[in-house]
């Protein structure tokens, strides 16, 4: 099989359409895994490597953060993760003989699918400053130039540090430490682009900004509902997960603008049935709402709940505040409102509120769709408000599931990747490691961008992912990253961040999850936290990509040494060396990570603990949890224009772009698209297979154009439409963002379509 990368930049914008599909996985998905996979690997390798995919003994996926089971299948993992190693496990090679090829100019022309093919960087490259030309560079050297821009700066809090949600919790831990002890609290994350609005919400409603369910209550919920998310392309392992909540007996509710092949039937791989049969249908009710009605939707099914008095009255009254407020805010809620922001006719949602009121226990299941909008926050509130009235909170089967993205992601948080730490978070550093760290707040994502934009923020420190291609604003983002002095990138491959450059940049490369990690004190492993509060170690198996490559702990330890020097009260050289001492200390610092390198060693891992599924205390300012009474929100429109959100294609993971299908939506050889249903397609007078311009509008009279997308006739309901991002990035502003989260409000974007 080919393992080179393709010749040419492939047209991304004459896509061939068919019909969506109505069910995901099966022989399909085993089919395109092989494809992939022995493209990218060789056959021998890919068996080898993917064999070690989320087993107990092998490494984690470096794609999504769905948790395992105890017991696991010799095929651990879905068609999207086989993606995600084979492009870490890649034979492909960028050397430096690549980048004297390839111009920075040349490389920014090229799509981000293109440049993620090119394979592993293999050594460190610099960028100098006037040059358009990446060049092979020394470790040292490369350290020593970052040291100098650090010291050259006027305060700490001109340096920012990003990080991605691939980064282990050994490497999570150190960096934030060496952030602190240089002096900043500029420590912004994916998170703030992605479940930000899940935290915020669920910190103040239950005291614990994560999910609080495991997966056997999945597996045990009479009613689930999965709301703003599509399982079948972002989280593919929890259809399998969903099916066995179907076979006993759970009643599972999608609620969604767009009908998702994996949500109506899925076929497991795993099993004959899925293989040769006609599958498992998952979703027993569809409710296609309009985008931004959710808040509507649940504030809808709570006053329906209070009406007819389908109360746990014992919970309420022993652990929960401000039920009162909301009651009468629920009730004054009028009908005609909620069917106008949800779409939605009053039958459809007093059949929901049948459902919960027959369950006995019940989930709500969430991702981007809920969390990406200007009243993302309220609606996530709303949601804890129906579960609160049910007592559905802190019993088995019941709770919230926020369902993360990155594989550690929610890791990253709890090892304190965070720009607002709470005091005891920074009282433990202090006392375990002898430096009193800023208690001011640092900066998010978007306010990164704007310190960058300004001038005040003058380099840029990422530690995996893709900044300049995940943010909003393209333009506005790109030109704020080139206003700064230096821009560092820790990579495995190449994005777009590497060809929108500060003055200068360096490109670190790094160990990937695939691969053996072997130190001065012998092999060592990492761990990951999944989206369930689960931690496992994580044991790559493959041989380093280059003998160039330092891994994360490695290069952070390096780097701090160089920057802080030899007065530093904190022992990098020896958490380079033996990761077991790094665990040693988030053991002191991180609550409920006692005896961490013990329990780690157990197969399977440990659990964190969590207060309010665990005992049903809520460390709230109350004490208890609360319901909130928020006005109801929801987007207006113009006539004759549309709300667009951006989503994901089924070839895709975050930024990553693994190739041009979507093939559960139709879509083939291509992304430009824009899902429009038939009549506003007709109103705008296009019609299926035309093009046009997006074009977003603004309160503030300005407006923001993609061009050339391929009009597709979808059923999605009326005034709403759907393209993929990046691509629709551009159309968002910097300022068009959540209440309370910051996070980008890129599921509510008012457009209007023009013939291009």
């Amino acid at each position: 099989m080919a393992t080179k990368p393709p010749a040419g930049d492939p047209v991304q914008d004459a896509p061939h359409v068919t019909a969506p599909k109505q069910s995901a996985a099966g022989l399909p998905a085993i089919g395109h895994t092989v494809k992939v996979a022995g493209a990218q690997m060789g056959a021998r390798r890919a068996t080898l490597t993917l064999l070690k995919v989320n087993q107990k003994n092998g490494f984690d996926c470096p794609g999504c953060a769905w948790p395992e089971e105890d017991k696991r299948h010799t095929f651990e993992f879905c068609e999207n993760g086989a993606k995600a190693v084979a492009e870490e496990a890649t034979l492909r090679r960028v050397t430096p003989d690549f980048f004297a090829a390839h111009p920075v100019t040349d490389l920014a022309a090229r799509s981000g699918y293109w440049l993620g093919q090119q394979g592993r960087i293999t050594q460190p490259m610099y960028l100098p400053e006037g040059a358009d030309h990446y060049e092979a560079i020394p470790w040292e050297r490369a350290f020593a130039l970052i040291a100098d821009e650090l010291a050259a700066l006027d305060g700490p809090d001109e340096a920012v540090f990003y990080t991605s949600g691939r980064t282990s919790n050994e490497a999570a831990f150190l960096y934030q430490l060496f952030a602190r002890a240089y002096g900043t609290n500029n420590l912004p994350d994916c998170s703030n682009m992605c479940h930000e609005s899940s935290g915020s919400a669920l910190t103040e409603t239950l005291g614990v900004g994560k999910g609080s369910v495991l997966l056997d209550d999945l597996h045990t919920a009479e009613l689930i509902i999965v709301a703003g998310q599509n399982p079948g392309t972002n989280h593919p392992r929890m259809l399998s997960a969903l099916e066995k909540a179907k076979r006993a007996g759970a009643t599972i509710v999608s609620v969604n603008p767009l009908p998702e092949a994996g949500l109506e039937r899925f076929k497991n791989p795993q099993t004959p049935g899925g293989l040769a049969g006609r599958g498992t249908p998952l979703s027993d009710l569809h409710l296609p709402i309009r985008l931004g009605g959710d808040q509507a939707l649940f504030r809808g099914l709570g006053r329906l709940l209070i009406e007819n008095d389908d109360l746990d009255h014992k919970f309420l009254d022993a652990h929960t505040h401000g039920y009162e407020d909301y009651k009468a805010t629920a009730l004054a809620t009028e009908w005609d409102q909620v069917e106008r922001a949800t779409g939605l006719t009053r039958a459809q949602v007093e059949h929901l509120h049948t459902r919960l009121r027959n369950a006995k226990s019940t989930i709500v299941c969430w991702a981007m769709g809920l969390t990406q909008h200007k009243h993302a926050v309220p609606t996530i509130r709303e949601v804890v408000n129906v579960l609160l009235l049910q007592g559905n909170v802190g019993r088995p089967g019941a709770g919230v599931c926020p369902v993360r993205g990155h594989s550690n992601v929610q890791g990253d948080r709890t090892m304190g990747i965070f720009e607002r730490p709470a005091a005891p978070f920074l009282d433990a550093l202090r006392d375990e490691f002898g430096f009193e760290p800023p208690r001011h707040h640092g900066l998010d994502v978007v306010r990164a961008i704007r310190a960058l934009r300004d001038g005040t923020a003058k380099v840029f420190f990422a530690m995996g992912g893709n900044f300049v291609a995940a943010t909003p604003d393209s333009a506005v983002t790109e030109a704020a990253v080139r206003q700064a002095r230096l821009t560092v990138h820790v990579s495995t491959k190449l994005n777009r961040s590497h060809a929108v450059t500060g003055a200068r940049a360096l490109i670190l490369p790094t160990l990937g999850r695939t691969e053996k990690d072997h130190q001065a004190g012998g092999d060592q492993f990492v761990t990951v936290e999944d989206s369930m509060g689960m931690v496992h170690a994580s044991r790559g198996n493959l041989p380093p990509a280059s003998p160039h490559l330092l891994s994360e702990p490695a290069i952070i330890s390096r780097l701090a040494r160089t920057v802080l020097g030899p007065d530093s009260t904190i022992p990098w050289a020896d958490f380079e060396t033996d990761y077991d001492l790094i665990r040693d200390r988030i053991a002191r610092v991180v609550p409920g990570f006692d005896d961490f390198n013990t329990r780690v060693r157990h197969p399977g891992g440990f659990t964190l603990p969590h207060a309010p599924r665990d005992s049903r205390t809520f460390p709230t300012a109350t004490g208890k949890a609360n319901f909130t009474a928020a006005p109801l929100e929801y987007p207006h429109v113009p006539e004759g224009r549309l709300l667009l959100q951006t989503l994901r294609s089924h070839d895709q993971y975050n930024t990553t772009i693994y190739g041009l299908d979507d093939r559960y939506r139709g879509i083939k050889d291509g992304r430009r698209v824009v899902l429009v249903h038939p009549e506003d397609a007709a109103a705008a007078g296009l019609t299926d297979g035309d093009y046009t311009d997006l074009v977003s509008e603004w309160t503030d009279g300005s407006e923001r154009r993609a061009e050339g997308f391929r009009v597709v006739h979808y059923p999605t309901p009326r005034g709403c439409a759907a393209a993929y991002f990046p691509e629709t990035n551009v159309l968002i502003p910097l300022d068009h963002t959540a209440d309370t989260s910051n996070t980008p409000a890129a599921k509510s974007v008012v457009i209007r379509l023009e013939q291009h």
